[in-house]
């Protein structure tokens, strides 16, 4: 099912279901034909048939890819966002609801009036305890509209909380040739993707599921760990040399890592990523960082910067500022996490690359208000700090954390990233 339009069902629709899975690594790419979707719909012209497959007495297991920023969640209030679009529009009309939210809660309470048990939901996206966010939200949408239904989601209903790490590309012409060129046969519908994988999951399914274990995915108490492991060291270096990279003029991220400097800075990162947290019990922490700078340098995976270096406001909390606290907490040099922080502000002023670029970003319109004829760098860190819910107080009010930021914001400001980026490979 998908909520974005018909472009899915256009693809996979004539294909009955089926797609090209491109898996590249260092001896080229191989292609697996995927057989696994049965049906494809689309939310765009209504949820009459989103809903069908949810009620339906067959549906045990609900599992959801749709980005951090389209869940309307409020995380600082543990509950949903009730001005995110999709979730006002559906508290305005539970009864045909268009997003995820709306979505879950209208299935769960018909399968409660029909006597079916719920279905277990699991959230698949980068978001700090996903499960726990997920259950929240969608506990206080359903109180909005039924007190007694809220209740029975946050009592009786399971949110499983995972980490999935596979670097997965957007498709392009590219992919669909190659695809045509393994196959034989012409794909639209294809996808890329490295070889390497990983799926964590809390062990938590009370209407029973899959055998994921024979695919590989990992059934554990407490995703925590491999949580942090994911979002600050992957994710949160993807997020800094995204940031650098786009603005030192590479289009790929296997182009920063063949880059002296940058590759210098993003083992710098991970090594400061790495340090916040304990690693999981039986990961050998130094290995996990080599194993993914060989990832990030596959000279197969076509991973555009731009695209990591969309929806920053959704990110950087988790991924960095986080990252930082503990950081500070644990006596840790801070200066990684502030060169990303200060990476993305200047990213933020569409003041790279001549400003031809388009800042995607939820908070994109708000970002530009407060930077109406602000030029300086301290002028831009105190705009961009300014912003709601965005930066812990205990870092925006931190002065080394801001002096930090606004020098290599200002250096970046000044003389450009690439020389932002050189300089602090010589502090390194």
């Amino acid at each position: 099912m998908t909520l974005r339009g018909g472009r899915a069902l256009s693809e996979l629709a004539p294909q009955d279901g089926r797609y090209t899975l491109l898996e590249r690594g260092a001896d080229g790419a191989r292609a697996r034909v995927i057989g696994s979707v049965a049906g494809v719909a689309s939310g765009a012209g209504g949820s009459d048939a989103a809903l069908a497959a949810l009620t339906a007495p067959w549906c045990r297991v609900v599992t959801l890819t749709v980005t951090e920023k389209a869940y309307g969640l409020d995380r600082a209030a543990g509950g949903c966002a009730s001005d995110h679009p999709a979730v006002s529009a559906d508290l305005a009309s539970p009864e045909s609801p268009r997003g995820v939210l709306g979505l879950i809660v209208r299935a769960l309470a018909l399968r409660r009036r029909g006597g079916l048990a719920p279905f277990t939901v699991v959230c698949c996206d980068n978001l700090p305890r996903n499960g726990v966010l997920l259950s929240g939200a969608a506990a206080d949408f359903a109180r909005r509209i039924d007190s007694d239904l809220g209740d029975w989601i946050a009592s009786e209903v399971s949110f499983p909380s995972t980490v999935v790490d596979r670097i997965t590309p957007a498709p392009t012409e590219r992919t669909c040739a190659e695809a045509a060129r393994l196959l034989g046969v012409e794909d639209r519908a294809a996808v890329e993707t490295e070889t390497f994988h990983q799926w964590v999951i809390e062990d938590d399914f009370p209407a029973g599921r899959p055998a994921w274990e024979a695919g590989g995915a990992i059934f554990v108490k407490n995703v925590g760990l491999y949580e942090l492991m994911k979002l600050r060291v992957l994710n949160g270096t993807h997020s800094m040399l995204s940031y650098a990279g786009f603005h030192s003029g590479l289009v790929y991220v296997r182009d920063v890592m063949s880059d002296v400097s940058l590759s210098c800075l993003v083992r710098r990162y991970m090594s400061a990523a790495l340090a916040t947290f304990d690693s999981p019990s039986g990961v050998d922490a130094g290995e996990y960082a080599r194993v993914l700078a060989d990832r990030f340098s596959n000279p197969y995976l076509a991973h555009e910067t731009r695209q990591i270096a969309m929806d920053g406001t959704e990110k950087l909390p988790q991924r960095v500022f986080a990252a930082a606290l503990d950081a500070r907490a644990r006596g840790i040099d801070i200066r990684p996490f502030a060169f990303a922080t200060a990476a993305w502000m200047f990213h933020a002023t569409a003041s790279g690359r001549g400003g031809v670029y388009e800042l995607i970003d939820p908070r994109a319109g708000e970002i530009r208000a407060c930077l109406r004829g602000v030029s300086t760098g301290s002028g831009v860190m105190s705009a961009l700090f300014g912003l709601s819910d965005f930066m812990p107080v205990e870092l925006s009010g931190d002065a080394d954390w801001r002096d930090a930021a606004a020098g290599m914001l200002e250096v970046m400001l000044s003389v450009g990233m690439r020389a932002a980026v050189e300089a602090e490979a010589v502090v390194d």
